[in-house]
């Protein structure tokens, strides 16, 4: 990774005259949170490297975030915030300037590029405030908690999303997070990881998604095909019901992930969707692939993956699961280099590498 050039003396004095104003501590560290690079399909479309050879600050509020966005000298100039403690309602406030577009009550990443958003040390933790992307690029968050987020009751944050990705956003990485809720939507909670409305080029990888209703999507309706290109890999998904992800057109890349306790469904292709489902790690859970609650059919191509204790349900005129014994109906053809590890192997690596506080260790290709 390229070392963060200095601030220049009048942005610092700039930058800590802000911080006293509002009350928020914004310091001036060395870069030291953010480590390796992008795989899988956020290499592609020209690559995703964040706020690489810009400016580094630290934030300990979610309106310091914002203030650190703000006060760049345009929406493009390159950021890495790194972030620590934790960030909740109550010191996430709207602030205005030249490079952001924010609001209260959410971390706002609106019309900007080029900013990388991560935890320092055992990371930081976002408590019932979701993370927001929107018509922006270049983007990379890493190292974080998102925990709780809600769409009813209160308070409420990003639609109820951990992490929601949406209109016309390109390369975006998000890397070592834990995004867990505390049940589904009668509980007021929503989506781990949504993406839709034109969203490509994405990579979700070494995360934990948990205890949640709905794990994710790709599209926001069978119309919404805009979406795509998007890798999951070394990831864990535990005790969700639903959505792990649902997918609804587009190509997605699924491999080395380990799946406990999929309640009702997992990978959901539907609408079109084709995804490559490799070396995965599905365990106690029930029909872990295949297009369900619709009639609009998805496809996959699977390979070298692991079934443990996987129930199926029998075929409707809504669900048409891929097993007891998945088989191929289309192929995908990826672009970028990848090496997968053993689906046995899947468990014990999941375990030491994801999730936030880890150490943003990675596979060495051993069990």
């Amino acid at each position: 990774m390229k070392r963060a050039l200095p601030l220049r003396l009048p942005t610092v004095l700039a930058t800590m005259a802000l911080a006293a104003a509002t009350g928020t501590l914004v310091s001036i560290p060395e870069a030291s949170a953010a480590t390796g690079s992008a795989t899988g399909y956020a290499t592609q479309n020209g690559g995703t490297t964040g706020g690489a050879g810009g400016q580094t600050v630290r934030a300990t509020t979610g309106t310091a975030i914002h203030q650190a966005l703000c006060g760049r000298a345009s929406t493009s100039t390159p950021i890495t915030i790194e972030v620590t403690g934790t960030i909740n309602h109550a010191n996430t406030k709207k602030v205005s300037g030249a490079g952001c577009d924010t609001a209260d009550g959410v971390i706002e990443l609106k019309k900007v590029s080029n900013v990388t958003l991560v935890g320092v040390g055992s990371g930081a933790v976002f408590d019932q405030l979701g993370i927001h992307i929107r018509e922006s690029k270049n983007i990379i968050v890493q190292n974080v908690t998102v925990r709780n987020v809600k769409k009813s009751g209160s308070p409420t944050s990003n639609g109820g999303d951990a992490i929601g990705i949406e209109r016309n956003v390109r390369n975006v990485w998000i890397d070592h997070t834990t995004l867990e809720a505390s049940g589904g939507e009668s509980e007021g909670y929503d989506g781990l990881f949504d993406l839709k409305d034109n969203t490509q080029y994405v990579t979700l990888s070494y995360s934990v998604l948990r205890n949640s209703g709905r794990g994710g999507l790709v599209g926001n309706s069978e119309s919404d095909r805009s979406n795509g290109y998007i890798t999951y890999h070394h990831n864990r998904y535990e005790n969700i019901d639903s959505r792990a992800p649902l997918l609804r057109g587009g190509i997605a890349h699924l491999y080395n992930n380990h799946y406990v306790r999929l309640n009702e469904s997992g990978i959901n292709s539907r609408a079109g969707a084709r995804a490559k489902v490799d070396n995965n790690y599905f365990e106690d859970s029930k029909d872990v692939l295949g297009t369900f609650y619709t009639d609009e059919a998805g496809y996959w191509q699977v390979g070298g993956n692991i079934f443990d204790n996987v129930t199926w349900s029998g075929p409707g005129s809504e669900n048409h699961p891929a097993g007891p014994d998945p088989k191929s109906n289309t192929t995908v053809a990826i672009p970028y280099a990848f090496g997968a590890d053993a689906a046995a192997c899947v468990p014990a690596v999941v375990s030491r590498t994801a999730g936030a506080g880890k150490g943003l260790q990675v596979s060495d290709g051993r069990c």
